[in-house]
């Protein structure tokens, strides 16, 4: 009898990770495969989090996070979309990944069937599956990585209990227009279905940002300050949803994460001070100088948002073959089989500096062209 449970079997390790192993045997790559930002946490966010210290306000805090910050969320969710959460129906979580970990852990059963839409964040389909539940993929290459209402509908059964939806969107960049959203809600409305929005990269938005909440009620928001405020190693996010839902999951909370870290909650009441536009603004700028270079040799995913670009590999190439040239030319990406069922794309991060990414996309042109 194997020592380790069964469930271990059902995921993989992280692709991602791999690339990641991969760069530190290199010799100063060109890097534009790490997901996160360039930039450091802004210096208000610090500061309330070295005083936090000071103070010490470095215990535990309530499993559902601290008032003040429940309340700066409440009122932010508010101004955002127009939608008002009740106390009840609000928890601070470990990032997003742990709200994601928390909400399928409290919804997802053997046998439950979750429909996510291909591509993916790699996280989705291996926590279904860690969970007994069952991924069931809708393809959206025929409708520009948006989501045909008719094509979703088709996918449901009895068995179906989560769509899971991510706009912006990791890996393509994709963020679905109102009308997509209010397509998506007239089918889950009318099948009972809840619907998980994974919006962490809203702040990345180049185009209008709707949130799937404002426009169904039946809506579990994951959202967070990662991204935002370039705090992904601070572990530091939030659910708004359906009270059951977010008392059930602040229920397995208690038994797992306990609480988001305490110093995290404090330094994030700091967050309203910084001025983001600015960031937002170098990120737009990076897009641009990347899709000005690459969109004359690759087909791309529609960078609405985010700070990826999905690209499809050339003919002769599958993505992780054309990923596999680019390593051996000490360029770092990420293959698309990471993020899809389908190996025809290669995901770019464009968080680095504009001299680096420009080397990097005229390489990956070179490439292309079948030039090196």
């Amino acid at each position: 009898m194997s020592r380790l449970a069964e469930r271990t079997s059902r995921i993989d390790a992280s692709g991602i990770r791999k690339v990641f192993d991969l760069a530190k045997k290199l010799k100063d790559p060109i890097n534009l495969s790490i997901g996160q930002p360039d930039f450091d946490v802004p210096e208000e966010v610090k500061k309330a989090a070295h005083e936090a210290i000071d103070a010490g306000k470095n215990t535990y805090t309530p499993t559902q996070g601290i008032a003040e910050l429940r309340e700066q969320l409440i009122a932010e969710e508010k101004e955002f979309t127009g939608r008002e959460w009740g106390a009840d129906e609000l928890l601070v979580t470990s990032g997003v990944s742990g709200g994601l970990f928390l909400a399928l852990l409290a919804l997802v059963e053997d046998g439950d069937e979750v429909i996510i839409p291909d591509p993916y964040f790699v996280m989705y389909k291996h926590l279904v599956r860690l969970f007994g539940g069952t991924p069931v993929y809708l393809d959206t290459y025929d409708s520009g990585f948006g989501i045909d209402p008719a094509k979703l509908e088709a996918l449901i059964t009895p068995r179906t209990k989560v769509l899971l939806l991510n706009s912006p969107a990791n890996p393509t960049g994709r963020i679905l227009s109102r009308g997509e959203l209010e397509g998506v809600a007239a089918v889950c409305r009318k099948h009972g279905l809840l619907v998980i929005s994974d919006e962490i990269y809203r702040k990345f938005a180049y185009v209008e940002m709707v949130s799937m909440a404002e426009v169904y009620e039946d809506t579990l928001m994951l959202g967070g300050h990662s991204k935002a405020f370039g705090m992904t190693g601070w572990r530091l996010g939030y659910a708004c949803g359906p009270a059951d839902v977010i008392q059930a999951m602040t229920k397995v909370q208690q038994y797992s994460f306990v609480c988001a870290p305490a110093v995290t909650q404090f330094a994030a009441l700091a967050c309203p001070q910084v001025v983001l536009e600015p960031y937002i603004d170098a990120y737009r700028a990076k897009r641009d100088l990347m899709v000005g270079i690459l969109s004359e040799c690759f087909e791309l995913g529609p960078p609405d948002g985010a700070f990826y670009l999905w690209a499809k590999a050339p003919d002769g190439f599958t993505g992780s073959s054309f990923v596999e040239k680019a390593i051996a030319n000490n360029l770092l990406i990420i293959p698309g089989n990471v993020f899809s069922e389908k190996d025809t794309h290669f995901r770019i991060c464009y968080t680095v500096p504009d001299d680096k990414l420009k080397e990097g996309a005229e390489l990956l042109c070179r490439i292309a062209r079948g030039e090196v």
